[in-house]
């Protein structure tokens, strides 16, 4: 079963541009991403469009479809009805490139900036780790850099000012994950805080909300990072064992 279907798509570069109106054939089971693909085939060959695996794992397909940031791959034509007008555009956060591409390359700058793991002296085989603290940071690593947490935190959506002091919910999840490995010997509360701008992030859960993953960015990274620096500057028994060299990382009170 097939029938036509109503698209608004956006073309246009960095410069300008603007929504052009689509009718396309849609056949059952398809998702938005088969939709684009088809008016490339069929309508505009030079429509340029980011994708890779189409299967909701590599993240390359982001865009705002109905104003929702989403992945096009993992969008369901059956979602909608069928005389509804379907816009498709650029997620919003990054500057255009041309149609649908857009420029995530801050990202990557953001990424080279946080320290990598750090296992200090230890050696392979002499480190042993809790299953619950595997399981702490696992969730993060399900992360598949698709941006749409980047895209719809509005600290850098809504203020360009803040893209050099803000790395974002995605980068602050990696500086969690690595805060909260065992076996990192990193301490990494400090550049959280003054180097990636943790004290931007207002909790909102936005980043949350769109993650296709559905990991809990906010209440299982963002808020116990915020805690664990608050708890480093300001708890005065942790503040003087920092001091005194006798709390060392991932505890609340000095060792004996």
């Amino acid at each position: 079963m097939s029938y036509e279907a109503k698209f608004k798509v956006w073309r246009g570069d960095d410069g300008a541009g603007e929504l052009t109106d689509y009718t396309v054939e849609v056949n059952e089971g398809e998702v938005v991403l088969d939709i684009i693909h088809r008016l490339q085939a069929t309508q505009a060959p030079d429509l340029a469009v980011r994708w890779n695996c189409k299967a909701g794992k590599c993240g390359s397909c982001s865009a705002e479809i109905n104003g929702m940031p989403r992945l096009m791959c993992m969008t369901r034509m059956s979602t909608f009805t069928e005389d509804e007008t379907i816009t498709v555009t650029p997620i919003r956060t990054f500057p255009v490139i041309r149609d649908l591409v857009t420029d995530v390359s801050f990202n990557y700058e953001k990424a080279r900036q946080i320290p990598s793991f750090d296992p200090g002296d230890v050696k392979p085989g002499e480190f042993r780790m809790q299953q619950e603290d595997v399981e702490r940071s696992q969730e993060f690593r399900k992360c598949i850099e698709c941006y749409l947490c980047q895209n719809v935190c509005h600290v850098i959506r809504d203020h360009e000012e803040n893209k050099p002091e803000f790395a974002g919910p995605r980068f602050l999840m990696r500086i969690a994950e690595l805060e909260m490995h065992p076996a990192d010997q990193a301490d990494r509360r400090e550049i959280a805080a003054k180097d990636h701008g943790l004290g931007f992030c207002n909790i909102t859960k936005c980043c949350t909300e769109v993650c296709p993953e559905h990991i809990k960015i906010t209440d299982n990274a963002l808020i116990p990072m915020k805690e664990r620096v608050v708890g480093r500057k300001y708890d005065p028994v942790v503040w003087l064992g920092t001091k005194l060299g006798i709390v060392r990382k991932g505890q609340d009170t000095p060792s004996a």
